[in-house]
């Protein structure tokens, strides 16, 4: 529990706030999924909430944590830093020439919402924002102070390439199961995530649903792994939690579905692009895994 306290101090700006909505007055808001703490405190609490972005962390829905939390709330919660908020807040308020008041929210689609009230500037942006460039946050001001057409068309497009960072429409329908036989899904990703995504991937990983009978007739094909936008859920095959399938070749799998979550974009119908292809060979064992999958693809078909 003290480490925990300890580790959201961090998110906390030590000079006193600005004059906020008093409804609004709050570190909090809505999110979901793990936990890694920042690297330089020297501590680790594998498995509770992911760090989103240097300026943010979401703590889970309690029903999947990984771990107890011993404060959790019925409701997710994402965490920011104070200092950040303010900084914006006061961008917002020099180019309006009026006082801001700006809201830190976790949408799914209204993810910048303005309005003014008794002279105030209210502004509600998505937590991807906290962590943006210059050039973006200077079109984000521009945008919602004075509507500027091309400052726009950049925010629109950073948004889009930032549309793994929206949380899940909806929770998903079974319980998640990461701890198999011969594979813990839930180490591989926190190792994979550390690695390659500097621990700011917060898609939900599980097992998939086991078949009940064994087949008769081998499978004519067969999808390892899949991934649910809508529920922000990896789903591996079952048949890869066997004593035969090297560890990094589950690596793989789970790998490629989590580019699928980092590289999703809001109007993308092409799922293995150019980029996902690069990105996709920058695995460490990636032409390994490639020769084991064609060498056993007949055994995980009668498997």
């Amino acid at each position: 529990m003290s480490e925990f306290i300890d580790f959201l101090g961090a998110f906390l700006d030590s000079r006193p706030p600005l004059p906020y909505p008093r409804e609004r007055r709050m570190l909090g808001h809505v999110a979901p999924a793990y936990l890694t703490v920042a690297p330089a405190r020297g501590k680790h609490l594998v498995g509770l909430a992911p760090r989103v972005a240097p300026s943010a962390v979401r703590v889970p829905r309690p029903e999947l944590a990984a771990r107890p939390i011993p404060f959790a709330m019925k409701r997710p919660q994402v965490f920011i830093h104070e200092g950040v908020r303010q900084a914006l807040e006061r961008r917002l308020e020099v180019a309006a020439g009026a006082p801001a008041a700006l809201h830190v929210n976790d949408n799914v689609r209204s993810v910048i919402t303005v309005r003014r009230r008794a002279g105030q500037l209210r502004v509600g942006v998505h937590h991807m924002f906290l962590d943006a460039s210059a050039s973006v946050l200077g079109a984000l001001v521009r945008y919602v102070v004075g509507g500027d057409r091309d400052a726009s068309l950049l925010v629109g497009r950073f948004i889009d390439a930032h549309h793994h960072r929206l949380r899940a429409e909806r929770a998903p329908f079974r319980p998640l199961h990461t701890k198999g036989q011969c594979h813990d899904l839930s180490r591989l990703f926190q190792q994979l995530n550390a690695r390659y995504f500097g621990g700011t991937h917060d898609a939900l990983v599980s097992w998939g649903k086991k078949a009940r009978s064994r087949r008769a007739q081998p499978r004519k094909s067969i999808k390892l792994g899949s991934y649910s936008a809508v529920e922000r859920l990896i789903r591996i095959h079952p048949v890869l939690d066997r004593p035969w399938v090297p560890r990094y070749f589950v690596e793989y799998v789970l790998f490629h579905e989590m580019l699928h979550h980092t590289l999703a974009r809001s109007q993308s119908r092409r799922l293995h692009t150019p980029e996902f292809r690069e990105r996709e060979a920058r695995f460490a064992a990636y032409e390994q895994a490639v020769r084991w999958e064609r060498a056993h693809l007949a055994r995980l078909l009668r498997a």
